[in-house]
């Protein structure tokens, strides 16, 4: 049984206060509620404060480009659908420069979790709008305030049906823990959009603000009926609900091949007849 011990403490580059703290303890919680040991799950990431989350765990990790980080993933599930994949990267890595890749691995549904650390800034470069950030949010780069209506990333992932959709809160630390573990054990594409404030550049969106604008969901609400979820996932700025906001059983994407045995491609055999056959094919 693996402990929180097995996945490290490490001396990390963020500010205080940062919420990249407590999610990083959320996902130790998460891995060893799953019973999942350090060398039995690879993260991807791409480059931003939270794209170093998975620098701080004893992990396998592969560290992609900037908004890159999902098509690694899904690579790395194809080849071996064995491995438990976690992509983990922040607001603007994800939905802003990977914003076309976050649309593909919903609509492929890939075996893959995302961890999406929205704090609604960009924070390694000091402090500019980000794709979540709300209109009239005034930074540096934006002096006269956000001009463009947010990304609603979790109410894209359900329009899409994307097989787990939730949203966690950095101020919850156990129950952002519990809901990390439901996303792993999901099959197909698991999105948790967790709201991590950033005190070093959005004074807007501090800890106060999201206590004071989210709640939990409550059993009354049935993550199964898309319609209910279209309707939750449409908070942005008030009443924004926390906890599974919708799944659903579709297959998983690298489920519905041919050969999927759900065993990792170096260890079959290849057969050397069919491939001469279709490499003759191209001569």
């Amino acid at each position: 049984m693996p402990t929180i011990d097995d996945f490290g403490s490490f001396e990390t580059a963020w500010c205080p206060g940062c919420g990249n703290f407590q999610l990083l303890e959320a996902v130790k919680q998460a891995l060893v509620a799953s019973n999942i040991a350090p060398h039995e799950v690879l993260f991807v990431s791409g480059i931003g404060q939270a794209a170093k989350a998975p620098q701080y765990l004893n992990c396998n990790y592969f560290n992609g480009l900037h908004g890159r980080g999902l098509p690694v993933a899904t690579g790395a599930k194809l080849a071996n659908p064995a491995l438990r994949v976690i992509y983990e990267s922040g607001d603007g890595c994800t939905y802003g420069e990977g914003g076309n890749h976050f649309l593909a691995a919903a609509r492929r549904n890939i075996g893959i979790t995302a961890l999406v650390h929205d704090n609604r800034v960009y924070g390694l470069t000091k402090g500019q709008a980000s794709p979540t950030s709300q209109q009239g949010f005034e930074t540096k780069a934006q002096p006269h305030g956000v001009f463009s209506q947010p990304f609603n990333a979790v109410q894209v992932a359900v329009a899409m049906r994307a097989g787990f959709v939730g949203r966690g809160f950095t101020g919850h630390t156990d129950h952002l823990a519990d809901l990390i573990a439901q996303a792993i054990a999901h099959p197909g594409f698991a999105l948790v959009d967790i709201f991590q404030p950033c005190p070093s550049f959005n004074k807007l969106n501090n800890y106060a603000w999201f206590k004071n604008n989210t709640y939990m969901l409550g059993d009354e609400h049935n993550p199964d009926d898309w319609e209910a979820a279209m309707k939750l996932a449409s908070a942005m700025d008030e009443q924004i609900p926390l906890g599974v906001i919708f799944r659903n059983d579709r297959p998983a994407f690298e489920s519905q091949f041919a050969t999927a045995d759900g065993k990792p491609h170096f260890t079959k055999q290849v057969e050397t007849a069919a491939l001469r056959e279709v490499m003759g094919k191209y001569a």
